[in-house]
């Protein structure tokens, strides 16, 4: 057999992200609570970043100090300082009003929930998924435990019966044999059971769902930045050569050299998780600050963001005046120095773009739940994250991660932004209500009864008609169980 070398001219794109678009990302998933001790790690780690009280100073002083010195041959933070400049032009307060654009770059982004369940849930819930389809995906996710990973589990018993499946067996077969199990279990057939695996899969946090660590974290590889398949390859085949370190193995099994490799390990220890599902479950108690008001001023509702507490930033005037002094660091020294006032500006800008963001998907909610704010739960219209998704030209996985952990403050209470969404549930009337006014109804029926006479669930079911709402009686004790009252035997008072 001949061998032949020949040189190939191939042109091809790829998606790159910057930092500046993965420190925005980075922030766009915080809490009021996490971006508040974010920006006071940045003051810490960074010097050339700084705070102040003062409302009129954020940056308006950096513009002009970069302006008269744009002649100077630092082409690489001058540029940046520009951009800034064009960036506050319109705006004196760094936490306020926001630029709008690369919102698509947020869809990769983490989702922090309280409950692992209840975050995938929440994702399948507001999917274009056909009834049925939600159905399998929710069968699915009910046997994804705590970890994120997918493990099955027999009726009665809980035991995982992935166990039973030998461990000698070849990866392939034993998740094929998952499949199966899912399909039997479910009532569905194979190729239906995969592709809702697949789609479950694709869900946040990255790595959920996998059947073994190889395939969790080939997932979380899959949706790296940018693409890497030399660590597609290592975590596929080589996670115990990689456990041993035996780099020289690897390298000869894929024909690259030991550095490659060790590149690659460094990328698989520090950005993927063995555990996609840690972090989820840790309830802890904490103060609901509202991130955004919305008042009616002259006729119409306006939303304005909570900068209270929130430290203002601009950068240090001594770091600005060394660094356009030639003679007074070292290349090194100024060097760092550069390095450290890119950092700064690429995050205030990634707060305002934060702000920016928050800002629009709390402009929409409130447009499209207006009625509720006039007139109260009963007129709460329906609403999925595709209605604002397209009404603000966003992705519905931002909408989500914008409406996560953060408040709104209104006329009629504080509620977490994901309250205001909801599927609608017809009246005989032709018109619908939301589930939330229905478990305000039920609410209102139990903590209205006779203690030694509670209403059955039967009866809610029976006074919900006579409204014109028509439920079925399991949909009215999830309701009633959601609502923390239990059965009506269990309210009963004997005496």
């Amino acid at each position: 057999m001949a061998y032949e070398l020949k040189q190939d001219l191939r042109l091809s794109q790829k998606l790159m992200l910057t930092p500046q678009l993965q420190l925005a990302i980075k922030l766009l998933q915080l809490s009021r609570h996490e971006l508040v001790e974010a920006v006071r790690e940045e003051l810490e780690s960074n010097p050339v970043l700084e705070e102040t009280a003062r409302k009129n100073e954020d940056a308006q002083d950096l513009s002009a100090d970069s302006t008269d010195d744009r002649s100077s041959q630092e082409v690489d933070w001058q540029e940046y300082v520009e951009n800034y400049d064009d960036y506050n032009s319109s705006s004196s307060n760094l936490l306020g009003a926001a630029s709008y654009g690369d919102d698509d770059f947020f869809e990769r982004a983490p989702e922090p929930d309280k409950d692992l369940t209840t975050h995938l849930l929440w994702q399948v819930t507001y999917s274009n998924l056909s009834d049925e389809e939600r159905k399998l995906a929710e069968f699915i996710v009910g046997n994804i435990a705590d970890d994120g990973y997918l493990r099955m589990l027999d009726k009665g018993d809980n035991r995982d019966r992935s166990a039973d499946i030998s461990s000698d067996s070849d990866e392939e077969n034993f998740k094929e044999a998952v499949v199966e199990e899912i399909a039997r279990l479910a009532g569905v057939t194979a190729e239906e059971a995969a592709t809702m695996l697949y789609i479950v899969q694709e869900l946040d946090p990255p790595g959920v769902g996998a059947r073994t660590t190889s395939e969790c974290l080939l997932l979380q590889a899959q949706r790296l930045p940018e693409k890497n398949t030399t660590v597609e390859a290592i975590v596929s085949g080589y996670l115990k050569e990689l456990a041993r370190k035996d780099y020289n193995a690897i390298a000869s099994a894929l024909s690259i050299e030991v550095e490659e490799v060790a590149e690659a390990a460094s990328i698989i220890t520090e950005e993927l998780k063995p555990v996609p599902g840690s972090g989820f479950g840790s309830e802890e108690a904490r103060v609901v600050i509202p991130d955004a008001y919305v008042e009616k001023v002259d006729g119409r509702y306006v939303v304005t963001l909570n900068d209270d507490g929130l430290p203002k930033l601009r950068i240090s005037s001594h770091y600005k005046k060394m660094i356009k002094r030639k003679d007074t660091l070292g290349a090194e020294d100024k060097g760092y120095v550069q390095e450290r006032f890119k950092s700064a500006l690429w995050f205030i800008k990634s707060i305002h773009q934060r702000q920016g963001t928050l800002k629009k998907v709390v402009e929409s909610i409130v447009k499209f739940q207006e009625e509720f704010l006039e007139k109260g739960l009963k007129y709460m219209a329906p609403l999925v994250l595709r209605d604002v998704a397209d009404d603000i030209d966003m992705h519905e996985s931002t909408v989500s991660r914008v409406t996560t952990s953060k408040y709104l403050h209104t006329p009629r209470g504080i509620f977490e932004l994901k309250y205001f969404f909801s599927g609608a549930l017809a009246k005989t009337d032709g018109g619908g209500v939301t589930p939330e006014y229905i478990k305000e109804v039920i609410k209102g029926y139990i903590d209205g009864e006779d203690d030694k006479r509670p209403l059955s669930d039967q009866v809610i079911v029976g006074k919900l008609k006579e409204e014109g709402i028509v439920l079925a009686r399991r949909t009215a004790a999830k309701y009633r169980e959601e609502l923390g009252f239990l059965s009506s035997s269990g309210r009963k008072k004997h005496y």
